[in-house]
């Protein structure tokens, strides 16, 4: 009678440190790519608004881009970039580099975006601020919603799952609460045995 209870007082706590175990990786994973590396690349996590680069990337995924220094040596057809499309204006625009010009004033980008039909006005060097590494799907909902704080909640977040996992995996009582336990339910099984086989001797 007691074997089933006893069963599930062991998969609870299991369960409960596989997922606290699960969300502690995705967090840290989701810490390093967002906040760690593009700090190391000189860099930033910059969320997609539009669908102008459908289907490559969807609006709501977040692209992680370099600091470009040297955009001639650096910028080839085929890259995506992020650039400004007025110099005065810091706003930036991600899309696709399909040309390289030759003029009198030297070399110019042409971009456009993967899901539009033409292209985009051509780029001096310094309008090209960055070049994208990578993309993470969907998080960008979340980074709009925390705003400029997105770094500090997710390297917080980070932290507490981490400091949270540790307890469950590190903590002493735990193993010690979960041997009586093991104890008490093996002692029941034992009883219950002995119970039935004097029963039947009785019988």
């Amino acid at each position: 009678m007691n074997r089933p209870r006893t069963a599930r007082r062991r998969v609870l706590p299991t369960v409960l440190s596989v997922l606290s175990t699960a969300a502690v990786v995705v967090v840290l994973t989701l810490a390093v790519a967002l906040a760690l590396v593009p700090r190391l690349l000189d860099g930033v996590a910059l969320t997609v608004l539009t669908g102008s680069m459908v289907p490559t990337y969807e609006p709501g995924d977040v692209v992680v881009v370099r600091g470009v220094k040297d955009v001639p040596a650096e910028i080839e057809v085929g890259d995506v970039v992020s650039f400004q499309p007025f110099p005065e204006d810091p706003t930036l625009v991600t899309h696709r580099v399909v040309a390289v010009r030759s003029t009198s004033d030297g070399p110019r980008w042409v971009t456009r975006g993967d899901a539009n039909d033409t292209d985009d006005e051509p780029l001096r060097p310094e309008q090209i601020k960055a070049e994208v590494v990578y993309h993470v799907p969907d998080v960008g909902h979340v980074m709009v919603a925390v705003g400029a704080h997105r770094s500090t909640v997710v390297m917080a977040g980070a932290a507490v799952l981490l400091v949270y996992g540790a307890w469950m995996v590190l903590s002493p009582d735990r193993g010690r609460r979960q041997a009586r336990a093991d104890g008490a339910a093996a002692t029941d099984g034992t009883a219950s045995d002995e119970d039935r086989r004097a029963a039947d001797v009785d019988a």
